[in-house]
């Protein structure tokens, strides 16, 4: 048993139910669970009267957060890790997503078990050092024997909770589908594979480390039937989450339209997609209705605004979607649509474009505030993920937090509001993280491995794929 006390933080965000924000907080774990939160001058009664074995014995770690914002650990529900190894292409030039997509799988049908491996080490590794504890990824691409165990290694070194969706692609060009047909699985393969997956990896244990999700890429890269057999196939499992890509771009409602006669939303509900188990990546060009229709069907929605800005896909209602109780997160996307991993960022993203509105309602600067951002990065990805052990700071919780200073040059004035300071100044590298009761990132430093090494790797593999594909 080993205990970690975070004592006299400038603010604690605890997320709870009352959304309680402790000035002079701290937080006590043992082991990997959350015993006590609250202001560190009460600490020392609580102890004398609930710990007396503590407040005799002492506590294992203790580390000062003065100066600094502690929060809930960040949680990124949507993400493509292997695309780190093509940041740049593409988006610097302006393609739209379609364009965009046709570009990139002849260099992405040259990964390689180790190409999954080393990009997934870089892009947790960048996440979590903005933050992030818990990270949802959607690897569809298994070309030259790759396998999502490969992903899963990267994570488990880094120390992360991990969330990794067995994605899949079966619709090929001469299907009339988007990606080229070298790049595409049979769908008996694709099925066997994901039952392997989750009987060898899934826990769906509280406060489990690893969750394998079901994910067929979206409606324009896989079938009908795929559709239906993998919502069929996750539903037999416990906590086994459904995701895919929908409604993202006005060219996947042509698409929908023309290929099933029904537009995205009308069509994830034909092959049964809907309901809590389920979560959309972007959900960009929803109407009132099928916004309504997620709220109702409690189906969940990862809202990724810089992915969504870079490829000019649009702007996601997620106003709307908040306010009439859609579940809402934030993701990244991937990191060849970003082209960065940074989730404090995307909060900030999330808050600023709902601001500037969307198609046919005015901007408003008080359209969305710094908190709410925050909340869908927090309580908002646990939720979508059907966590009910992350995303808040409060006994019986795991121990996920983070802390960002804001004592620091870029937050300098910012006092009268240090919690939205995190995100109206600019977006920080992580002070402290602390993932399942474990250090990972402390006085800001990644403590699991040394990072040139692991760089050096990732760039040498980069460009081996990029000159077998032909653009180098």
């Amino acid at each position: 048993m080993t205990t970690l006390l975070v004592k006299n933080a400038d603010i604690l965000v605890t997320m709870n139910e009352s959304r309680q924000e402790i000035p002079g907080g701290a937080i006590l774990a043992e082991d990997n669970r959350i015993v006590w939160v609250g202001p560190t001058s009460n600490l020392d009664r609580w102890l004398a009267e609930q710990r007396p074995d503590l407040h005799r014995n002492g506590i294992d770690t203790v580390i000062n957060a003065a100066g600094c914002v502690l929060l809930p650990g960040l949680v990124n529900c949507h993400h493509h890790l292997y695309q780190t190894l093509t940041r740049t292409i593409g988006t610097g030039d302006g393609k739209i997503l379609f364009d965009w997509l046709k570009f990139l799988y002849p260099i992405w049908a040259e990964l390689t078990p180790e190409a999954v491996y080393v990009s997934a080490k870089v892009g947790i590794t960048e996440l979590v050092m903005s933050g992030c504890t818990t990270v949802a990824d959607h690897l569809y691409l298994y070309p030259n024997g790759s396998k999502i165990d490969d992903e899963i290694r990267a994570a488990q070194e880094v120390g992360v909770r991990f969330h990794p969706t067995r994605g899949s692609i079966s619709l090929g060009e001469s299907q009339d589908g988007l990606p080229p047909d070298r790049v595409c699985d049979s769908e008996p393969d694709i099925i066997k594979d994901c039952i392997r997956a989750i009987e060898t990896f899934h826990d769906p244990e509280p406060l489990s480390m690893l969750r394998i999700g079901v994910a067929p890429c979206s409606p324009f890269s896989v079938t009908t039937d795929l559709m239906r057999e993998s919502a069929e196939l996750a539903r037999q499992y416990p906590l086994v989450n459904l995701h895919t890509h929908l409604a993202e771009t006005k060219d996947e409602d042509r698409f929908c339209l023309e290929m099933f006669g029904k537009r995205p939303i009308d069509y994830a509900e034909s092959v049964n997609w809907a309901g809590e188990d389920v979560w959309f990546a972007h959900m960009v060009h929803p109407s009132s209705g099928d916004v309504d229709w997620l709220a109702r069907t409690q189906s969940g929605v990862c809202h990724c605004p810089s992915s969504n800005m870079i490829l000019a896909s649009g702007i996601a209602p997620v106003r709307e979607m908040v306010d009439k109780g859609v579940r809402v997160a934030l993701g990244v996307d991937g990191s060849a649509s970003n082209d960065g991993n940074h989730m404090l960022g995307e909060a900030r993203q999330a808050m600023l474009l709902q601001r500037v509105g969307w198609p046919g309602f005015e901007s408003r600067a008080d359209r969305f505030t710094a908190r709410e951002a925050l909340e869908l990065a927090t309580l908002g990805g646990a939720r979508v993920l059907r966590r009910n052990d992350i995303g808040v700071l409060q006994p019986g919780m795991a121990a996920d937090f983070v802390a960002f200073r804001v004592d620091d040059l870029p937050h300098a004035g910012g006092l009268a509001d240090p919690v939205a300071s995190l995100l109206t100044c600019a977006p920080g590298q992580v002070w402290l993280s602390v993932i399942n009761g474990r250090p990972v990132v402390e006085d800001g430093h990644f403590l699991p491995f040394e990072l040139p090494p692991l760089i050096e790797t990732h760039n040498r593999i980069s460009r081996q794929m990029m000159t077998r594909a032909g653009v180098l």
